[in-house]
C-alpha cells in the first residue's frame, strides 16, 4: 500500500475493501532504495543485482511488482518470472517464465527456439542468451526479475551466475526474490540486498487502517500479534474481519490461526480439490488435478469457482495458481505424510501416462518412491539422460537416488550403477564415481559386468590422474572379458593410459590393436579412444606428423576434439591451418575452453603476448564457470612466463602460487613437469641458480622432459638453466634429447632450430647459433627466433665480430613487437654488447600504465573502438575474428584500466581519445 493515502481516503473505503498493493506498508524506505537503484541503473547504463529475501509472505513479491512498475514508468523492458518448486528441473524454465512472456516478451520465441538446439552447450547458451538481452538493453534499460529463485532450475540458475558478469556494461537490472541468498552472483556487480524483517506495531495498525478503514480496535491489534509481522497472513486476517464486519471480541479464534483457518468453511470436494492441487505444485492445469482426483475436469467447476471466490486460487486462463505460497504450503500440510506419498507417486503415474516428459514427473518422484520401485528407478534412469548433457549435476543426483531404490540383489543393479557412474563422471565428481563402482565391485558379479565397470570407472580414474590404477585395472579387467565392444573400449582406455607411461611403443601396440577392434566392432566409444590415446602417444613420443594424423582424424570424428587437432598441428608448425581452424569452428563449440586454450597456445608461439594472456583468462574464466578446471596448472604456467617476459615478477609469483596450490591439490605427471619448469624459471631469475637446476633435474627425472610436449619450445631455456647451474652433463641430456627430437620431426622448423640451438649453448659454438637463428626465421615463432638472436649476438660480442649488432638489434626488434620488454631491455642494455637500437640511458622502453587509455593493449584498443561504436560483443568478436568470450574478457578489462561501468561511459571515452589524437595529429 502506498505511504501517500490520506486519511479521508483511507476513512472512505468500505469495510470489505482489499488492500491495492498489500505488503508495502513499512517497506517505503526498501521501495525507496529499488528506487534508486532503477534510476542508477537508466542514467548509468551500467548493470546491477538487486536480492529481496525473507520467510514467504513477508513482502517480496509485492516489491518485485512494485519495482517493476517504477521499471516500466522509466521506460524499462520487464521480464518477470517465477521459479516453481515442482517444476525446478525443466532446463531453463524459470528464465523463460519471464523472457517469453508479458506484452512485449523480452525475447522472441524464436530466438528462445534457437537456444534450444544447443541446450546441451550451457557456456555457449549463456554467451547467446547475454547477446540477445545485450541487444535489447542497447535500446531500452532491461528488468529481469525472477520470484523464487530458490526454486529455479539448475540452468537458470547456472545462467543466473554468469549473466549479470557477462552483460555488467549493459542497462540491466537483475531483481532476484528467494527465501535466503542465493549465491548466484559470481564475478558480476555487487548486489544490493534487502532482508525483510517483520513487520513493526506502527506499519501493521497502518495496514489495519487501510483495510478496515476505522481506528484499529484493541481486539484485532490483539490478533494481529498472531501474524508475527508477516503482511501476508496480517493481510489475510483484516480481509477476513472486515469480510465479516467484526471488530470486537466476538471476532472467531480461528483467524489468529492464519491462513489454515481459511479452509474451514469449504465443501469437502473443493478442500479435496485443493490438496490434490497442492501436490501438484503452486501453479498447476485442471486437466492434471481432475487425473489426479479420478474425475472428469467438467465435474470440478464447482469446486474451482469455490476456491476462486475464497480468494485461495486464481486462474490465468491456462493454469490455477495458489494465490499464495503460504495458502498452498497450508493446504498442504494438511495432508498426512503417507498420503502426500501417494498422491505425489500417483501424480507421477499420470503424467507419464499423459505423455508428459520425464522431468515433470521427477520432482514427485523424489517425494514419493520406495525402494523397489522399479518404475519409479526406470524414470529416473531416463530423466538423467534426458538432462545429463547441459545439467549433469542434477543427472549425477538422479542416478544415485535411482540407484538408491535398487533392491540390493536386484538384476538391474550393475545396469543403474553403471549409468550412475558415467553421469557422475560427466559431472566432475570423480571420487564418489569412484567410490559408487567399487562397491558395485564389491558384490558378485559376472565376469563381462566386472569388465565393464571397470571400462567405465576408467574415465574417472584418468581425471583423478591415477594412471597407475588405471593401468593395472584394465589389464585386469581384459584378462576376464569376453564381449568385444568392451574388450576394445578396455584396450583403448589401457592405450591412453600408457601414453603417461615410459614404454611409448608398448603404448602405440595397444593403441593400434584398440582401433583395429574398435573398427570391427564399430563401437563409435571405442574409436574416439583409440584414436585419442595414439595421439597422445604421439605427441608425447615427439612424433609430431603421426600425432596430426590421428588427431585430425579424431576431429573429423567427433568436432568435441577440434582443440586436440589445433594443438597437434602447433607442434607442426602448421600455424596457418590452425589459424584457420580456429576461425572456422562451429558457433556453438562443445568445449570453448580448450578451443581457447588452443587459441591462446597459437598466439603464444606467433609472440602476440596480449592477445595469449587474454585467451589464457578466458580459458580460466570458462573452466571456473564449469567448474572443471583441468587446465588450470598450464593455464597459470604460460600466464607466469609470459608475464616473466614482460618483466612482471610480481605476477609471476602470484601465478606460481596458484600452479603450487593446484598441483597439491591434483597432483599428475605432467602437472609435476610443468610446475617444476616453472619454479626453475622463478628461482632462475631470482639468481638462485643451483636450485633452478635441480628443478629441471627433477621434472628431467620424474617425467623425460621433451616427451611432455608443452615444454618442447622452451627446451633452449632448461639448457641455459642448467648451465648456470653448474649441471653440464643435465645440459648435454637435454640437448640430446632435442636432437632426437629434431630427427624425428625433420621438417619442422621449431624442433631442428631450438634443437640446434640447444646444442650451440652446450658446446658455445656460434656457427651452430647462425644455423639455429637461419632455421629458425624459417618458422613461425618470433621469441625462439629472438632467443637464439640474441645468444648469437653475445658470442659474436666475445669475438669482436660485427655481426653481432644487427643479431642483437633483431632480438631487440622481436622482443619488443610482442611486448616482451623485459627481454627487450636485457638484450639492450648488456654493457658488452653494442646494438642500433637506442641506449638505457637515452630510450629504455617504458613500463605499461596500469590505469588509463595508455593502459589498454592494441586489442583492447580496438575492441573498445568496436563497444563504442555500437558493436555488441558478439559483433565486435566477428570483426576480430576471435570468441566473444575473448571480447568479454578483453571489455573487462578495459572497464577496469578506464574505471568506467557502463558501454556509454567507455563511447564518450573513445570518443574523447579519438579527438585528442586528431587534434594533436596522432
Amino acid at each position: 500500500m502506498r505511504a501517500d493515502r490520506t486519511e479521508a481516503e483511507r476513512g472512505a473505503a468500505p469495510a470489505n475493501a482489499r488492500v491495492s498493493r498489500p505488503g508495502l506498508r513499512g517497506r517505503e524506505a526498501e521501495l525507496e532504495k529499488l528506487r534508486v537503484l532503477v534510476e542508477a541503473v537508466r542514467r548509468g547504463g551500467t548493470g546491477a543485482i538487486a536480492l529481496l529475501l525473507g520467510e514467504p509472505g513477508i513482502g517480496k513479491t509485492v516489491l518485485l511488482r512494485e519495482t517493476a512498475s517504477l521499471a516500466r514508468d522509466q521506460g524499462f523492458a520487464v521480464s518477470h518470472g517465477r521459479a516453481e518448486e515442482l517444476h525446478e528441473l525443466a532446463p531453463l524454465a524459470s528464465l523463460a517464465s519471464g523472457l517469453l512472456h508479458g506484452e512485449t516478451p523480452l525475447l522472441a520465441r524464436g530466438d528462445f527456439a534457437d537456444l534450444a538446439v544447443h541446450h546441451d552447450q550451457r557456456i555457449w547458451l549463456v554467451e547467446r542468451l547475454a547477446q540477445l538481452i545485450e541487444e535489447r538493453a542497447a535500446a531500452t534499460p532491461v528488468l529481469i526479475a525472477v520470484d523464487d529463485v530458490q526454486w529455479a532450475d539448475p540452468l537458470s540458475r547456472f545462467a543466473l551466475s554468469l549473466l549479470p558478469a557477462r552483460l555488467l556494461g549493459s542497462p540491466v537490472l537483475w531483481l532476484l526474490t528467494g527465501r535466503q541468498d542465493p549465491h548466484l552472483y559470481g564475478q558480476g556487480p555487487r548486489a544490493t540486498t534487502l532482508a525483510l524483517r517483520p513487520l513493526s506495531e506502527t506499519a501493521l495498525a497502518e495496514l489495519a487502517r487501510d483495510v478496515l478503514g476505522t481506528q484499529v480496535p484493541a481486539r484485532v491489534a490483539e490478533l494481529l500479534g498472531g501474524a508475527g509481522g508477516n503482511p501476508f497472513l496480517a493481510t489475510e486476517m483484516l480481509s477476513g474481519i472486515a469480510a465479516q464486519g467484526g471488530d470486537g471480541p466476538d471476532v472467531p479464534e480461528r483467524l489468529v490461526l492464519g491462513v489454515r483457518g481459511r479452509l474451514a468453511d469449504l465443501r469437502p470436494d473443493t478442500l479435496h480439490f485443493l490438496r490434490i492441487g497442492s501436490v501438484l505444485g503452486r501453479a498447476f492445469s485442471l486437466a492434471d488435478a481432475a487425473a489426479l482426483c479420478a474425475r472428469p475436469a467438467s465435474a470440478l467447476g464447482a469446486a474451482v469457482e469455490e476456491a476462486i471466490a475464497a480468494a485461495l486460487l486464481h486462474d490465468d486462463g491456462e493454469r490455477l495458481l495458489f494465490r499464495h505460497d503460504l495458502l498452498r504450503e497450508a493446504v498442504y500440510a494438511d495432508l498426512a505424510p503417507s498420503v502426500r506419498r501417494a498422491l505425489h507417486r500417483e501424480a507421477a503415474r499420470r503424467l507419464v501416462a499423459a505423455g508428459r516428459s520425464s522431468i515433470d514427473a521427477v520432482p514427485h518422484l523424489l517425494k514419493s518412491a520406495d525402494p523397489g520401485d522399479t518404475e519409479a528407478v526406470a524414470l529416473l534412469g531416463t530423466a538423467a539422460t534426458d538432462v545429463i548433457a547441459v545439467m549433469p549435476d542434477l543427472a549425477a543426483d538422479l542416478s544415485l537416488r535411482a540407484l538408491e531404490l535398487v533392491p540390493p540383489r536386484a538384476p538391474m543393479l550393475f545396469d543403474v550403477g553403471e549409468r550412475a557412474i558415467v553421469a557422475l563422471t560427466r559431472a566432475g565428481r570423480y571420487t564418489q564415481a569412484r567410490e559408487t563402482g567399487d562397491a558395485l565391485l564389491a558384490r558378485q558379479s559376472s565376469l563381462d559386468v566386472f569388465a565393464r565397470l571397470q571400462c567405465v570407472l576408467g574415465d574417472a580414474l584418468w581425471h583423478l590422474d591415477d594412471i597407475h590404477e588405471l593401468t593395472r585395472r584394465s589389464t585386469a579387467a581384459l584378462a576376464a572379458v569376453t564381449d568385444p565392444v568392451t574388450r576394445a573400449r578396455l584396450t583403448a582406455r589401457q592405450a591412453l593410459a600408457r601414453s603417461r607411461g615410459r614404454d611409448l611403443e608398448a603404448a602405440r601396440e595397444s593403441g593400434e590393436e584398440a582401433l583395429a577392434d574398435a573398427e570391427r566392432t564399430g563401437d563409435r566409444e571405442a574409436r574416439v579412444l583409440a584414436l585419442w590415446g595414439l595421439g597422445e602417444i604421439a605427441l608425447n613420443a615427439g612424433d609430431c606428423a603421426a600425432a596430426v594424423q590421428h588427431h585430425t582424424a579424431l576431429s573429423v570424428f567427433d568436432t568435441a576434439f577440434l582443440p586436440e587437432e589445433a594443438v597437434a598441428r602447433i607442434h607442426l608448425d602448421d600455424f596457418a591451418t590452425v589459424a584457420r581452424l580456429l576461425r572456422t569452428a562451429d558457433d556453438a563449440p562443445p568445449r570453448p575452453a580448450m578451443l581457447i586454450w588452443a587459441q591462446a597456445t597459437l598466439n603464444m608461439g606467433l609472440g602476440r603476448l596480449d592477445d595469449a594472456d587474454a585467451d589464457f583468462i578466458t580459458a580460466e574464466r570458462l573452466e571456473a564457470d564449469l567448474h572443471v578446471p583441468g587446465n588450470l596448472v598450464n593455464i597459470r604456467v604460460n600466464r607466469g612466463l609470459l608475464a616473466l617476459l614482460r618483466g612482471d615478477r610480481e605476477a609471476a609469483r602470484e601465478h606460481l602460487d596458484v600452479v603450487r596450490a593446484t598441483v597439491d591439490d591434483r597432483p599428475n605427471t605432467g602437472n609435476h613437469a610443468t610446475h617444476q619448469y616453472f619454479e626453475a624459471v622463478i628461482a632462475d631469475a631470482d639468481g638462485d641458480h643451483t636450485a633452478a637446476a635441480e628443478r629441471i633435474r627433477s621434472a628431467q627425472r620424474d617425467h623425460p622432459f621433451l616427451r611432455w610436449r608443452l615444454l618442447r619450445p622452451h627446451i633452449a631455456q632448461a639448457v641455459r638453466i642448467a648451465l648456470n647451474g653448474g649441471d653440464r652433463k643435465l645440459a648435454e641430456d637435454l640437448a640430446a634429447q632435442a636432437g632426437k627430437h629434431a630427427a624425428r620431426n625433420p621438417t619442422v622448423p621449431t624442433a631442428r632450430g631450438t634443437a640446434a640451438h640447444a646444442a650451440a649453448l652446450v658446446s658455445a659454438d656460434h656457427h651452430l647459433l647462425e644455423r639455429a637463428v637461419r632455421i629458425l626465421s624459417t618458422g613461425p615463432r618470433p621469441l625462439l627466433l629472438a632467443a637464439a638472436s640474441a645468444d648469437l649476438g653475445r658470442a659474436l660480442l666475445t669475438v669482436g665480430d660485427a655481426a653481432a649488432t644487427p643479431a642483437l638489434t633483431r632480438a631487440y626488434d622481436l622482443y619488443a613487437q610482442a611486448g616482451a620488454d623485459a627481454e627487450a631491455d636485457r638484450v639492450r642494455t648488456d654493457p658488452d654488447r653494442a646494438t642500433s637500437r637506442p641506449s638505457r640511458r637515452t630510450g629504455r622502453l617504458r613500463p605499461r600504465a596500469d590505469q588509463g587509455w595508455e593502459a589498454l593493449t592494441a586489442s583492447e584498443r580496438k575492441v573498445a573502438r568496436l563497444i563504442a561504436a555500437g558493436h555488441t560483443n558478439r559483433s565486435a568478436a566477428q570483426a576480430l575474428v576471435v570468441s566473444p568470450h575473448t571480447v568479454n574478457t578483453h571489455l573487462a578489462s578495459i572497464f577496469r584500466k578506464l574505471a568506467v561501468r557502463s558501454r556509454v561511459h567507455l563511447a564518450r571515452i573513445v570518443l574523447a581519445e579519438d579527438d585528442t589524437a586528431t587534434a594533436t595529429g596522432g
